[in-house]
């Protein structure tokens, strides 16, 4: 994917893009992203894929709809057609939802058979902690409990990797340190309504930062690929049964 002209991402976010861009297909595809948050994967995807972006809080759909016009929508997922994508994509988006079992099940059904599943969450149930219950995260994952929730719903083939590895155990640290100190003051809020709002955290806004954070992270996503079976974060590729599911 080039670079040059795309939104400013986060530095995890970049962390986290090494390894999706090399699960995804060569070719045209029809692509979903639930979740697509201000745009900045969907960005990177719309320029090589027949592209939609769903997200359904408001602040967040604005700024998608701006970087990627006509591209993004504020709706729901089931008024999508089912069986229509070949790739459909969620990033950090599955721990904050309280059935995720129903969630992936409904995401499978918009796969074409053969089609895959994309996704990220953050690893490791034994890490969750302040920065998460910040975001509105109900869990985290383990490869094994990821791997078991993606074959439930029939899909096979099943891939996860970790990334991360070294700088996202930092990148962490100093979230939970920064969240540690929001929660002793932040009102009440539903896990919904911080759920609604975390897409917006962290993110950058200038390009100039963006691409300070790319080149920050050039040696970092590179160690990762050495410790693949380590790491803060999760991605995984799953396919939908050439039958069905």
């Amino acid at each position: 994917m080039r670079e040059d002209t795309s939104p400013p991402l986060s530095l995890n976010a970049w962390l986290r893009l090494d390894v999706v861009a090399r699960l995804l297909p060569g070719g045209p595809a029809d692509v979903l992203e639930i979740g697509c948050g201000q745009g900045g994967f969907g960005a990177r995807l719309a320029r090589r894929y027949h592209y939609v972006g769903i997200e359904p809080d408001p602040a967040s759909f604005a700024v998608a709809s701006r970087r990627i016009p006509g591209r993004a929508r504020n709706i729901r997922l089931e008024e999508l057609e089912p069986g229509r994508y070949d790739i459909v994509c969620a990033f950090e988006v599955l721990e904050h939802l309280e059935d995720d079992a129903a969630a992936v099940a409904a995401w499978a059904e918009r796969l074409r058979p053969g089609g895959r599943l994309l996704l990220s969450v953050p690893a490791h149930q034994h890490r969750y902690g302040p920065a998460d219950e910040l975001v509105g995260h109900y869990r985290r994952y383990d490869p094994a409990a990821l791997r078991a929730l993606l074959a439930g719903a029939g899909l096979e083939e099943i891939e996860i990797v970790h990334y991360g590895m070294p700088l996202g155990y930092l990148l962490e640290a100093g979230r939970n340190r920064i969240a540690r100190r929001r929660l002793a003051t932040v009102d009440a809020a539903s896990a919904e309504q911080r759920s609604a709002a975390s897409g917006r955290l962290l993110q950058p806004e200038r390009r100039l930062r963006g691409l300070a954070h790319r080149w920050a992270t050039a040696p970092f996503r590179l160690a990762q690929r050495l410790a693949p079976g380590t790491g803060p974060g999760l991605v995984a590729v799953a396919f939908r049964r050439p039958g069905g599911i």
